[in-house]
């Protein structure tokens, strides 16, 4: 486990909900995320893909303490940020660093590129002297693609590509290890979706970095990732290399996720087994007994309602999935 450079165990995060307005009591509790675990090796990408509201902005935002969890420990270098307070917690930080999801509002419109990029150096000053910084962004600037003459310019006066660009270049302005990436291309046009993820990958191998990436287009996922965690309703219910998840997915939710991903040979659409899930999403509120997905799932039995699946190997299958009744489909071309 040396090379383990992130753990996270039995992670919880419950947001209270209250009733009442000048004496508030607490009558339930958002289970957002709900005892996660997972393990990030050194020049690893580990995809997290779910539908939304499935917890994983959440999960990201407990990763890099944006919001303290209920439960469970956060393991960076050995180190459990979840205990972590004041300067402690802020050095510690360094080394794990988060790209959001929109350029257009991540970045202050009223800062320079200069000023952006170079903010973590005012946060922690012992990184580098005043005297260097200007320097520093500059690298910084052109790691990523960008020329250092754009330096005094304002977010306005970039495109969309150039912005997340920008928010990459900060993110390693602290020189971490670890860099959570919640849906960096989302937003982004198809074109130029490929060149950030190039640039993802082309820092990653020269700068040996590790990443969470955080999404919901499968496709993309799959180009990047060696490793895939599957969440539903605040749980991970199935993990795996990337070729285990996509070619023998063994979860009923994994299954019909990727019997939605689009086909790109024309001549295969009308082949596909797709599963089409019945039902709503439930609600993180009130999630139901035993299984969470037992409600919309055409498995469903009574030992579902009855008891949790675990995330464990089960029989046939060489990586862990939460379900009672696990087995390969083929999601891609129909078997019947």
């Amino acid at each position: 486990m040396s090379d383990v450079v992130l753990e996270v165990r039995d992670l919880t995060k419950h947001f209270p909900l209250t009733k009442g307005i000048v004496f508030k009591r607490q009558v339930g509790a958002v289970r957002a995320v709900d005892g996660v675990n997972l393990t990030l090796r050194r020049g690893e990408t580990l995809g997290v893909v779910g539908e939304s509201g499935c917890g994983k902005s959440t999960l990201a935002k407990l990763i890099i303490g944006l919001e303290k969890p209920t439960s469970g420990e956060i393991l960076v270098q050995g180190q459990n940020l979840a205990r972590m307070r004041g300067s402690a917690l802020r050095r510690a930080r360094r080394n794990i660093q988060l790209v959001m999801q929109d350029p257009y509002t991540s970045l202050n419109p009223r800062m320079t590129v200069g000023d952006i990029v170079g903010e973590p150096f005012q946060i922690h000053p012992e990184v580098a002297p005043r005297s260097d910084r200007r320097r520093r962004v500059g690298e910084l600037l052109e790691l990523v693609g960008l020329s250092p003459d754009h330096i005094n310019r304002y977010p306005h006066q970039f495109s969309g590509g150039q912005r997340q660009r920008i928010g990459i270049a900060r993110a390693l302005a602290l020189r971490p290890e670890i860099i959570v990436c919640d849906e960096p291309v989302s937003a982004l046009d198809l074109s130029i979706q490929a060149q950030v993820i190039n640039l993802l990958e082309r820092l990653q191998e020269e700068l040996g970095l590790s990443y969470i990436f955080i999404a919901h287009d499968l496709s993309v996922v799959r180009h990047i990732s060696d490793r895939v965690a599957v969440m539903y309703l605040g749980k991970i219910i199935e993990t795996g290399v990337d070729t285990e998840i996509y070619d023998h997915p063994t979860h009923p939710y994994a299954q019909a996720l990727l019997s939605a991903v689009p086909v790109p040979d024309p001549t295969l659409r009308g082949l596909r087994d797709q599963i089409i899930l019945e039902g709503d999403v439930p609600s993180p509120a009130n999630p139901p007994s035993g299984c969470r997905f037992r409600t919309r799932c055409w498995k469903a039995r009574e030992v579902c309602v009855e008891q949790e699946p675990a995330l464990v190997e089960r029989e046939g299958s060489a990586h862990p999935s939460a379900c009672h009744f696990a087995e390969e489909r083929d999601v891609v071309h129909a078997t019947d």
